[in-house]
């Protein structure tokens, strides 16, 4: 299955292709080697999803070219949106992956999460995603759409902050 849009990669670097909504979210979610742990496994094995509210279906943690199927809502009111691993960020300090949009999908760009563990010994949590409407529904959602990816990133923020506590 191919992914929905032509700029993969560009979260990498945070340089958001034009054309697209952009969410940046810099945060901190707690401090030391420990915390910074905790944090990346819960981000790499899915937990984070999950303990946003999300159904995730995937085999194992999150890898380049690995698929995923995230879900939210029930019945008619279900949304489901699979997604493919694009990279993954394995550095001492630094861990994290995206995730691009596949066929199916409201939306169609791509969104990054990654855990850093700064010099000072702080922990930040950073999302950077791309996105515009893919399928009718997104479209007809309009400003609704907006702030259902505005929930979303909130609920990520505070999972990561419950989750990454050692």
């Amino acid at each position: 299955m191919l992914l929905t849009y032509a700029e993969v990669g560009a979260t990498r670097e945070a340089r958001l292709p034009a054309g697209y909504r952009h969410v940046l979210r810099d945060v901190e979610i707690g401090a030391g080697r420990a915390t910074f742990e905790w944090a990346a496994a819960a981000l790499l094995d899915w937990r984070m999803h999950r303990g946003a509210g999300l159904t995730v279906d995937a085999r194992g943690p999150a890898a380049p070219g690995s698929q995923v199927v995230l879900r939210i809502g029930a019945g008619p009111f279900r949304i489901t949106a699979p997604c493919r691993v694009v990279y993954r960020i394995d550095q001492r300090d630094r861990q994290g992956f995206a995730y691009g949009t596949l066929a199916g999908h409201p939306e169609s760009g791509e969104e990054a999460f990654v855990v850093h563990l700064t010099e000072s010994g702080r922990v930040r949590f950073r999302i950077a995603a791309f996105s515009r409407p893919d399928s009718a529904l997104a479209r007809l959602g309009g400003p609704l759409t907006v702030l259902a990816q505005e929930f979303a990133t909130n609920r990520y923020v505070r999972s990561m902050r419950r989750l990454s506590r050692p």
